[in-house]
């Protein structure tokens, strides 16, 4: 497993990387996050760790998250100063997974990743039965999905999600708040181009002309639904 540490301190970046090596990590160390965001279809990673000094502004860090949560539903880690319960719900609400607050126990760190990375395992894909409605069929065990006689396309683990919401629910209107919560796993409300972003991506993957989508439809002021 690979992660992503982001820490501009390198005495408590190198105490981090032991943390995440004892979790079972091979680490990437980043002081960029948006080099890391341009290059995570070419080298994703199953956890990212941000480690932030006091004096930089919560939404500095939400933004962060947001940022992350537009390409990845992997477990996000932030390591900090004591912050106040409305900034700690704020950031749990933009998709955060775990606040570690200085001074914390390395051992305990490793056992909460750890926990972390087996409840992010969810539903074995294989389990799920394939899904066909009109002429596109869903694959859950291979992550793909066919459009009538084209050839099976691969769908990213967000889009894979979003995908099987929206089929499981044939002609009806999803809201993009409720998107969010079962595609990210949090809060939805105020991320609404969180969603917009994800349906993009996935309609030119789907859709023979994205520009006049026949299967994902937009319903204006509402959300998405699919059309069969």
């Amino acid at each position: 497993m690979v992660a992503y540490l982001l820490d501009q301190d390198a005495d408590e970046a190198a105490v981090l990387m032991v943390v995440l090596q004892r979790a079972g990590f091979s680490t990437r160390s980043a002081r960029d996050l948006e080099r890391v965001l341009q290059a995570w279809n070419d080298q994703p990673a199953e956890l990212v760790v941000i480690a932030i000094k006091r004096g930089l502004l919560a939404s500095q860090v939400g933004s962060q998250i947001s940022q992350i949560r537009a390409q990845s539903d992997v477990p996000v880690v932030l390591v900090t100063d004591t912050l106040d319960e409305d900034t700690q719900i704020g950031l749990y609400e933009a998709g955060l997974d775990l606040i570690v607050t200085r001074p914390y126990s390395a051992r305990l760190l490793i056992a909460q990743v750890k926990v972390l990375m087996r409840r992010n395992g969810g539903l074995p894909f294989f389990s799920m039965p394939v899904m066909a409605l009109k002429d596109l069929t869903l694959d859950p065990s291979a992550h793909t999905i066919k459009v009538a006689d084209r050839q099976a396309v691969h769908l990213t683990q967000l889009e894979f999600r979003l995908m099987y919401t929206l089929m499981i629910h044939p002609g009806q209107v999803i809201p993009s708040e409720t998107l969010v919560e079962h595609v990210w796993g949090f809060n939805g409300q105020g991320d609404r181009d969180l969603v917009r972003g994800l349906i993009r991506r996935l309609r030119a993957k789907v859709e023979p002309d994205p520009q006049s989508p026949s299967y994902i439809q937009t319903v204006s002021g509402v959300g998405y639904v699919f059309r069969t």
